[in-house]
């Protein structure tokens, strides 16, 4: 289990969440909004009585109903009744106890016969469904408590609570205590919420403010005023980093943090993930021989690995699996990845890996980057143009607002400068290919190190923008990517568009189509299927034989050897796949020898001008379009009987006469003319006749009355 930490780490370290808006929505003044569970949408009800239904993507109204507000009358008892639908909106219950306005009620999601109300009286009370009276009141507030809201998380039998008097309320409903308060509004609180996916809580106030929290510090992270005037409600959404806030003035969308899942997968099937703070893993060979199927979600058993005393933003194994890495809340933890107990820790905003598991490196802030060696600080150094981002791999990778650095990992100098701004670094297994990915396309880099240690033993001074010859650049392709992962030579990844794709030797094979967003895990040779997990932490995987793409590997090395050693390994539906390769690299001919797609193999017959091979795939297809093409081929060759047998196949009746005229062939062009005027060619009919000195009438008769030119 996961030993604890809480001693080890500052707890005053701040939870960094960028924060973005989605949607500004103008209206009246907002009762209340919520989001839809799967699709881009928000409903926000007016006081109005208008209920409008906004795309936060396409920033559109969806739909707009107005509703009579006199409708539905609701008093002010101080009651609190239940209502049964099956039984025709009968009241089944009263609960009674507040006295003074009750202003919201809550269902435990823990425990759906358990909720608590908020009232104006001062008090919360938790009552049970069946008993009339409240299981106990917690009292604390010195003016109206407003709102309240259940912690959804295991760990934590909380309670949050807002009031007139402009105080927070964090409670411990099992201990029936206040455990902690929060003070900054400036005026009556009228909305709470804890994020049902991230350690933070909301809090709403008539002085137009929405505050940020830490859930486990209770620090105050952010505080969020869009000048609409006061804040009425805030909807969060499981599985969503979005939230919905309304105001007197509309409403709007915004997005905390990354939606990206904290999830890794090692190279043996151990996938671990953090669902809130706790820690999970599930282990692919568990499935033994389920079935499993393209796309579909996988059955994994899973195991709760304890608590994690951080809140994880970014889980990493190490390249060796041997170590996994737990970043967040600007703190990093190393653990075994075996019994999960805690090796090393520090301070970071970034942890990267290098490709050796004994090296490391973390960023502190935008300037500061540390290196470490077998968990120990080996260098510190400030980049001359500072570090809003750091990469691991082959190379260490420091991003700043000029662009990209690389530095060696033992000396920490500088190897190459690049203008650009990349968004992931990809690095092959072999350390020679690398993947820059940008917002807008993706470059494939070959990274020469013996030239790099050519530059350096030379002890020439190295340019200010590093060593020229360090990367040549291989090409770019104008792809989004997402994620990704080198096998091989094949680099494969997901793109902006949601599909799964690989790049190798120039060429985009789409392996998927993808209904919504996955990130790639990896992929596991000997399973010939590569796994992605989606921000709900489900895992699906997709088939990729390795044989197909070892074989493409061992061609773009031009290890023709292998890749014949290789080839068997393939099964044959596969086959037109590789044909299609080997033809976009220039290899026609191994192309022809490979390709099962007998459409294919006689286009590339054609182009190689494997006359014989063509006549046999036309022989079989019986197509008049290809004894055309076959005939052009035989023609250039100079084979003119072949090119007049695949004319006659085609019924090609202009190529014949242009073929007989061509050669002088009388003989030809007189069955020509029979032929013609057989099948109703009757401009190719009426030149053969005309070219021989005859004239046939349908009739059968000509001008001299003898059918035939005197």
């Amino acid at each position: 289990m996961l030993i604890d930490i809480s001693l080890l780490i500052s707890p005053l370290q701040p939870l960094r969440l960028d924060i973005k808006r989605k949607l500004t929505a103008r209206s009246d003044r907002v009762k209340s909004v919520d989001l839809h569970p799967t699709e881009p949408w928000m409903v926000v009800s007016l006081y109005s009585g208008t209920l409008v239904v906004w795309n936060h993507e396409s920033q559109v109204t969806i739909m707009c109903v107005c509703v009579c507000v006199c409708v539905c009358v609701f008093s002010d008892d101080m009651l609190i009744k239940l209502w049964d639908w099956d039984r025709k909106w009968s009241c089944s219950q009263v609960f009674e106890g507040h006295t003074h306005y009750v202003m919201e009620i809550v269902i435990n999601p823990k425990d759906n016969n358990q909720f608590a109300s908020a009232s104006l009286d001062r008090t919360i009370k938790v009552w049970q469904l069946g008993s009339k009276t409240p299981n106990f009141t917690l009292e604390g507030h010195e003016k109206g408590v407003n709102c309240i809201d259940y912690y959804s998380g295991g760990d934590k039998p909380y309670l949050i609570s807002g009031a007139d008097d402009r105080l927070v309320k964090i409670w411990d409903y099992q201990n029936k205590t206040c455990v902690q308060t929060l003070e900054g509004h400036a005026q009556n609180v009228t909305c709470v919420s804890f994020h049902p996916e991230l350690p933070i809580i909301l809090t709403g106030s008539e002085d137009g403010t929405v505050r940020v929290w830490h859930s486990n510090t209770y620090r105050l992270e952010n505080t969020l005023n869009y000048g609409m005037e006061r804040v009425w409600c805030i909807s969060g959404q499981p599985g969503s980093n979005s939230v919905a806030i309304g105001y007197d003035e509309g409403s709007i969308i915004i997005k905390l943090g990354r939606e990206e899942p904290a999830m890794s997968m090692d190279s043996s099937g151990k996938v671990m993930w953090a669902r809130h703070s706790e820690v999970q893993q599930a282990n692919l060979k568990a499935m033994g021989d389920t079935e499993v199927r393209d796309g579909e979600r996988l059955p994994l058993g899973v195991k709760d690995m304890g608590s994690c005393e951080i809140y994880p933003q970014t889980i990493q194994h190490s390249p060796n699996g041997r170590f996994v890495m737990v970043c967040g809340d600007g703190e990093y933890i190393i653990y075994t990845a075996m019994a999960l107990r805690n090796k090393s820790f520090g301070t970071a905003q970034e942890f990267v890996w290098a490709h050796d598991s004994s090296q490391y490196a973390t960023r502190e802030g935008n300037s500061m980057v540390k290196v470490f060696k077998n968990f120990k600080e080996k260098k510190a150094f400030k980049p001359d143009f500072g570090a809003e981002g750091i990469f691991g791999g082959f190379l260490l990778g420091v991003r700043s607002n000029s662009g990209l650095a690389f530095y060696d990992w033992e000396t920490a100098e500088l190897i190459r400068r690049i203008e650009i701004q990349p968004k992931h670094i990809f690095w092959s297994d072999s350390g020679e290919l690398v993947s820059i990915a940008t917002d807008e396309s993706f470059f494939v880099l070959r990274y020469q190190p013996e030239r790099v240690a050519a530059a350096v033993e030379s002890k020439e001074t190295i340019p200010e923008d590093g060593i020229e010859d360090a990367f040549e650049v291989l090409g770019e392709v104008p792809e989004v990517v997402k994620t990704g992962v080198w096998v091989g030579d094949c680099f494969i990844f997901t793109s902006s568009l949601n599909r799964l794709n690989y790049y190798v030797g120039g060429e985009i094979i789409t392996v998927a189509h993808l209904d919504r967003t996955m990130y790639l895990l990896g992929y596991i040779p000997k399973d010939d299927r590569l796994y992605l997990g989606d921000k709900e932490l489900n895992v699906i995987s997709f088939s990729l034989l390795l044989s197909v793409l070892e074989y493409q590997t061992a061609v773009m090395r031009r290890d023709f050897g292998t890749a014949d050693k290789v080839l068997p390994t393939i099964p044959k539906e596969q086959r037109i796949r590789v044909a299609h390769f080997l033809e976009k690299q220039g290899f026609r001919q191994q192309a022809l020898a490979v390709s099962t797609d007998p459409e294919h193999k006689f286009e590339l017959a054609l182009q190689l001008g494997e006359v014989k091979i063509a006549y046999e795939l036309a022989l079989e297809a019986e197509s008049e379009q290809k004894w055309k093409q076959l005939a052009e081929l035989a023609t250039t060759k100079c084979q003119f009987s072949l090119a007049q047998e695949c004319l006659h196949q085609a019924q090609d009746y202009g190529g014949l006469l242009l073929l007989a005229t061509a050669s002088g062939n009388a003989d030809m062009v007189g069955k020509l003319a029979e032929g013609a005027e057989r099948d109703g060619k009757t401009n190719v009919a009426f030149l053969t006749c005309f070219m021989q000195g005859r004239w046939v009438e349908e009739e059968g008769e000509g001008r001299d009355g003898t059918g035939s030119f005197v």
